[in-house]
């Protein structure tokens, strides 16, 4: 992101001075096959210019005597883009910093190109980091807060690199044009990251998350044969986060050579992972650390599966409304199951599955 070229050989499209220096709108190429496509006066950049870097990415904004000052926009070679306030070449201010999609990933300061100081650090899924950034700019320190998708509750303590060391329960309670302020509960339970592996589902695994506690509860479901069923405590908007899907860390290969029996609660986590709660982890005496795969399968859900960083857990899908849901209301999701029929054998599904889409099917089939 900086600005300053290094004395490279360069072709210059544009008017020239008596001494054969860029003057006024010029096109500079240098030997580096970086661009410049800007305002110069007697061979200095002046006025406004963009640099096209040769990975793609570009940097515009204004220049004063060869050097950016003020206000510029960094775009990155992915379509990542950070709003920049520069000085003498190098980045000094307010940032922010926005995903392709728009979405704002940071917003704080730097100071000599690196980021300093109070900033925010925003995740997809809804939540986000606050704190004091160490010399290297890593969100690292004994003050910083994980402030969950409700943008109220909060796990407030010791952070290494973005991820919890200790922390407590928390409030947000300020968080206009001042620093954000935060009620820690200092008689709360103490969280750590806690990360699960093939054998170990966590640490602690009957300590709730502060958040999933306030949105969700377990109750004998609405749905004929079910068991238990996930529900919600509040009214909820659409695209609301309302519980996680933790369990033990296993291939897909461990699934896919065990009986159905064993796979009543995985989840698919990316290519490699999938996410499992095995018994007796499935009974909520014997874990209750997330609630996720108490949600049951409905054809018609009015909830989702969505990827989530969470500050404890560390990567793992959440449950995320796909419409607005209403007290006690059970929450569902589509388990995703294959519905065609891959030769002999059948849909590659749970026998319960397979009953309840043809019954799915043929309700659909009498009311057309």
């Amino acid at each position: 992101m900086d600005s300053d070229e290094e004395a490279l050989e360069e072709t210059v499209e544009g008017p020239l001075d008596e001494d054969g220096l860029p003057h006024g709108f010029c096109t500079v190429t240098y030997s580096s096959s970086d661009r410049f496509e800007g305002h110069f006066s007697h061979g200095e950049k002046n006025g406004k210019g963009t640099f096209h870097f040769f990975d793609g990415s570009t940097l515009s904004g204004q220049y004063v005597e060869d050097a950016l000052h003020g206000q510029a926009v960094y775009t990155y070679e992915d379509g990542t883009v950070l709003y920049g306030t520069y000085a003498d070449g190098e980045l000094n201010g307010p940032a922010q910093e926005y995903d392709p999609e728009g979405r704002l990933m940071f917003r704080g300061q730097y100071r000599d190109n690196s980021r300093c100081g109070d900033c925010w650090i925003y995740y997809t899924d809804g939540g986000c980091l606050f704190g004091q950034v160490n010399e290297e700019g890593e969100m690292s320190g004994d003050s910083v807060a994980y402030v969950y998708p409700d943008g109220r509750t909060a796990l407030h303590g010791r952070f290494v690199e973005g991820e919890v060391i200790q922390a407590r329960l928390a409030n947000l309670v300020s968080n206009g044009n001042g620093r954000p302020h935060f009620e820690v509960a200092q008689n709360s339970a103490v969280y750590t990251y806690d990360k699960s592996t093939s054998s170990c589902i966590a640490a602690h695994a009957l300590l709730p998350d502060p958040y999933e506690s306030q949105s969700v509860y377990v109750a004998d479901s609405l749905i004929e044969g079910a068991g238990e069923g996930l529900f919600t405590k509040t009214d909820a908007d659409a695209n609301t986060v309302m519980a996680f899907y933790n369990g033990v860390r296993i291939t897909h290969s461990e699934v896919d050579s065990r009986d159905w029996a064993l796979n009543g609660n995985t989840i698919s986590l990316d290519e490699d992972t999938v996410i499992d709660v095995p018994q007796p982890f499935d009974r909520t005496d014997q874990y209750s650390a997330s609630l996720g795969h108490k949600a049951n399968h409905s054809f018609s859900p009015n909830c989702k599966y969505d990827p989530y960083v969470h500050p404890r857990f560390g990567s793992i899908k959440c449950i995320r409304t796909l419409r607005p849901v209403h007290k006690d209301e059970e929450l569902t999701v589509a388990y995703g199951y294959d519905h065609e029929t891959p030769g002999k054998n059948g849909p590659e599904a749970p026998e319960w599955y397979k009953q309840a889409l043809w019954h799915f099917q043929q309700a659909q089939t009498s009311s057309q």
